[in-house]
């Protein structure tokens, strides 16, 4: 992931607007835009401020984000298991699956399991929520995403959200970059590796109103 993507990515993962961040780094929001869209680059004193406030290294703001390999006690199958993580999506929440008992007060859980692989999706809160999904390989984890995300208005539909995610595939952690259906409008974007470490944001609009966005980031554990 190159600077102008993680500044991105920071920046909204933060809740900020370009004009809030450029207020609190005392730039102009045309300079934000141009950091973001990769027209220009921040001098050393707006990097250290940046590093600053996102509590990040500069060293990580200025290399590109990449893993040598993707590796977990051995190199997995990575197509594989975005595979298996895009087929057990589809057969839990997103495809109405049972659920499992609450392994955490008011928490909700589903499982889907398949050869050595294991998968489990938890979270809590409706409105307002957050979770994860973890896959485990012969009981040892090796991948896990955390999501965050609220609904921001009253035609928001979980069913199309449910359509969506059964729509996904294994080059995407969520859904496809984009999807609609009538008035509903899904987009993405996603920087990053599946497999190794990414970060995204997914957006829902109805008839041009935006009603639902969420986080997630993860990637491979060891």
């Amino acid at each position: 992931m190159i600077f102008s993507e993680k500044l991105q990515v920071m920046r909204k993962n933060k809740g900020f607007t370009q004009e809030e961040l450029a207020e609190k780094l005392q730039v102009s929001r045309q300079a934000i835009a141009k950091w973001e869209s990769g027209q220009s680059y921040p001098d050393i004193l707006n990097l250290i401020s940046l590093s600053k406030f996102f509590h990040v290294t500069v060293d990580y703001l200025v290399k590109d984000g990449g893993c040598e390999k993707a590796v977990t006690g051995g190199e997995e199958n990575w197509q594989e298991v975005a595979a298996f993580r895009a087929e057990a999506a589809r057969n839990t929440y997103a495809g109405y699956g049972p659920q499992l008992e609450s392994s955490r007060p008011s928490s909700c859980d589903f499982s889907y399991k398949k050869g050595d692989y294991l998968y489990i999706d938890t979270y809590v809160g409706r409105e307002r929520f957050s979770g994860e999904e973890v896959i485990w390989k012969q009981r040892v984890a090796i991948w896990a995403m955390n999501y965050s995300g609220r609904v921001l208005g009253e035609e928001f539909s979980g069913d199309f959200l449910k359509e969506v995610l059964r729509n996904c595939d294994s080059e995407h952690p969520r859904g496809p970059l984009i999807y609609q259906a009538g008035k509903y409008l899904y987009q993405s974007k996603t920087t990053g590796d599946i497999a190794c470490w990414f970060q995204g944001h997914e957006e829902i609009y109805y008839d041009n109103e935006r009603v639902y966005e969420c986080f997630y980031h993860g990637g491979c554990v060891k």
